[in-house]
This record gives C-alpha cells, structure tokens and sequence, in this order.
C-alpha cells in the first residue's frame, strides 16, 4: 500500500521533471521537486508559524500567571494548559510538517534504490501515461542512459564517504542542510527571558527545588536546537547524495518561507493572531451574557415561584 499510495506518485513525478529538463539531470529534478513539495505545504506552515505568533503574543499572559501562582507550579501549568486551550495554541502543531515529510523521505529513499540497483524495473514503477513520455521511453529501454548526476558530475547515488573516498560536495551538502536546520529553529524559538539551561534546572530539582515548566520547555527547545543540527550532518553523510540534497533544498526554501512569514508579513501574522484572541474574547464575553440571563431567569423564576407559595 505505501509503495502504491506514496512510492510511486513520487517516483512518476520525479521521473516527468526529469524528462522536462534538457539533458535530464536527477538533481534538477529533486530540487523542483522539493519546491513544489514545501509550496502544497505551504498552508501548513503558515498555521504552524501563525503558532508561533500566538505563542510569543501570549507571554505577557503567561508572565502573569507564572505571579499569580505564588510559586505553585502545578496550579501555574494547568493555568497555562487553559490559556492555550482557550486560545486554540497547539504548541506541537509544528510535528504535523515533519510527519507528512517523514513518508516522502522514506519514499525517495526507495525511489534512490530503484535507480541504482533495480534501473531494470523502472516500467513496474512508472504509470502508463508516464512510460509513454519519449525521455521516459528512452529510459526504460536503455536503463543506463539515466542520468543519476548533478550538474554532470555529482554523483547522487554515492554518499558522503564511502569506497570512493570523501565527496567534498556531498560533504557541504551535508554541512548546509546542518546550518539551515539550526536557523530554521532559531527562526521559531519562542521569546523567553530565562536563560537558564537544562543542567541547572536538574539541579535544582535534584536539590528539591520545584522546577518552573516555561523554564523547562525553554531549556529543552534550546537543547534540541543545537543537537538536532548535528545530529542532522552525521545522519546525512551516511545517506545517499539525492536525500541530503532533497533535505537541504527543502531547509532552504522552509527557511526563506519562514523568514517572509515571521519577518516581510508581520503585520498580517499579527492581525491574525488578534483575531483570533478577538473572537475568543467576544465568544467568552457571549458565553457569560448567556449564563447571566440563564441566571437571571432562573432567579425571575424563582421569585414568581416564592410569590404563588406565599399566596397559598
């Protein structure tokens, strides 16, 4: 089911963009392959940055809470749980992205291994319309003629190091897609004034101090901005030249779509966020005029009720 519903409409498309570009040249392929992918989630990352916006708009509100709890850390998080309730945050809204990516990256992992071990099946793989497509004709016939290379010389089905010794280019793929996905964090770190780190907060606890959740969460966030990018290089060295270009292209473009949302479209982001803390407000304002005239009512009631006994 996942090779039909997932493998092949991306092996199809790969191969028509393929087919489009003269000369045929895979990397080209993957790059506007990634932009087209990261442009249909582009909707998604708007709510996930809109997130964002509400999450910082929501400080000031959580600065509050955090005093007026007089130091109950347990009141202090179900106030804050409430908040985002009331306020439709989600603050692991941004998973969705990487959860619909994560198939798309196993899926052209697969695609990779058709490629360059398996050229022979590539007609089991390709829808009929596709197979007809003269590029694509071409390339099924003749196995060999697919070009799996960048530029005419990347090689995309090797790795980082391996038999061949280090490819210096797959290296600095490796390395970028590292720095970009460091900035795309840095660009969506929520505004916190503790600079407190993840070490000192266990000690604290260790010394039976009650940890503050705001400073928890902050710590931890920081902590997996700096290790995610690392872990990210050592994982794309290990993996074949057309994965890493594909993740790097698509930090790429999420950084610079991140960068005009959070940045060039500021006012909109905002004027988004207050609407949304607009009509909470006015269906909260409803909700208490409603119970108001449900009380009043009921009080209304209530005296009739008292004056008929009275008359009896």
């Amino acid at each position: 089911m996942f090779e039909t519903l997932i493998v092949q409409p991306i092996f199809n498309a790969l191969m028509l963009l393929y087919s489009i570009i003269p000369g045929g040249d895979f990397g080209i392929a993957i790059i506007l392959f990634t932009i087209i992918i990261r442009f249909a989630l582009y909707p998604l990352v708007r709510g996930q940055l809109h997130q964002t916006k509400l999450m910082r708009k929501m400080q000031p509100e959580l600065a509050k809470i955090k005093q007026a709890s007089n130091g109950n850390k347990q009141v202090e998080a179900m106030q804050q749980m409430e908040l985002y309730k009331k306020f439709g945050i989600k603050p692991f809204r941004s998973i969705l992205v990487l959860l619909i990516q994560l198939p798309i990256f196993i899926a052209l992992y697969q695609v990779i291994q058709v490629v360059t071990l398996h050229r022979d099946q590539l007609a089991h793989f390709m829808y009929t319309p596709v197979q007809n497509v003269p590029a694509i004709k071409s390339i099924i016939e003749n196995p060999d003629n697919f070009n799996h290379t960048m530029l005419g010389f990347i090689d995309l089905t090797k790795t980082a190091f391996g038999n061949h010794g280090i490819d210096f280019v797959l290296l600095a793929l490796a390395l970028i897609s590292a720095v970009t996905q460091y900035i795309m964090s840095k660009q969506t770190m929520p505004t916190n004034n503790s600079s407190k780190k993840f070490r000192d907060i266990m000690k604290e606890a260790a010394d039976g101090k009650q940890s503050d959740p705001t400073d928890m969460t902050t710590a931890m966030t920081s902590g997996m901005m700096k290790f995610m990018p690392v872990m990210m290089f050592f994982i794309m060295v290990g993996l074949p030249g057309a994965l890493a270009l594909y993740y790097t292209a698509s930090n790429l473009v999420a950084t610079a779509q991140q960068h005009y949302l959070l940045n060039k479209d500021t006012d909109e982001m905002d004027k988004l966020a207050d609407e949304v803390i607009e009509a909470e407000v006015s269906t909260s304002k409803k909700k208490k005029a409603k119970e108001r005239e449900k009380q009043a009512s009921e009080g209304h009631i209530t005296r009739i009720t008292a004056k008929e006994s009275r008359k009896r």
